[in-house]
């Protein structure tokens, strides 16, 4: 009869398992790098250009005035109850 060391064996095909993983891994992350390239090349992402206007100052500087205001508020609100 032969005598098998089944420790051995164990790191044997532990090896070989991880090995397959990890080769798998690395061959998944280069095809995904290569489809990003090829996605890139065809369909490239348009950016929206959304020009900044004074308008759109007035909303941010009335938007932050409420947030301010309201802070405020609740702070007070908050001391009167205490």
């Amino acid at each position: 009869m032969e005598e098998v060391n089944l420790v051995a064996e164990s790191f044997k095909f532990m090896f070989l398992g991880m090995g397959v993983v990890f080769i798998f891994l690395l061959v998944l992350i280069e095809v995904m790098k290569l489809q990003a390239k090829i996605i890139t090349k065809y369909f490239p992402d348009e950016e929206p250009v959304t020009p900044v206007t004074k308008s759109s100052k007035d909303e941010e500087q009335k938007r932050v005035a409420a947030i301010i205001g309201a802070v405020s508020e609740f702070r007070k609100n908050k001391q009167n109850k205490v």
